[in-house]
């Protein structure tokens, strides 16, 4: 079962809210970058992007090694499932919600029909 408050959670979607970091993080969706691949993009310094993994990190998005003076990042997809979860809750409800809509428009809709083939009728 997922948790949905948790401080854990609220690191993910924080990591999430910035569009830095969701591209850094579909950049690793294809696999293990070295942080200066992921500042490339933006132009920015390795230190920049390095506050950013740091975040991501936090989260637990994302999992550094470092080789000689290289920093590498992977993703964690654990976390995403668990924001994926939460997210999950609520795409039901609005479903539940659009189809009771969609439902009112179509009865209203059938209501008005014979209405709208009178007054249509009395035109010709």
């Amino acid at each position: 079962m997922v948790e949905y408050q948790t401080p854990s959670l609220d690191r993910v979607f924080h990591a999430l809210a910035d569009p830095t970091r969701r591209a850094m993080l579909h950049a690793l969706a294809g696999g293990e970058r070295p942080i200066r691949d992921l500042a490339a993009p933006f132009d920015m310094s390795f230190a920049a992007a390095s506050k950013h993994v740091k975040v991501l990190e936090s989260a637990g998005l994302v999992r550094r090694r470092v080789q000689g003076r290289l920093h590498f990042c992977r993703i964690e997809a654990a976390p995403l499932a668990q924001a994926d979860a939460w997210l999950r809750r609520y795409e039901s409800f609005w479903a539940g919600r659009l189809d009771a809509l969609e439902a009112l428009l179509q009865a209203e809709s059938q209501a008005a029909r014979p209405f709208l083939e009178t007054t249509q009728g009395s035109r010709s």
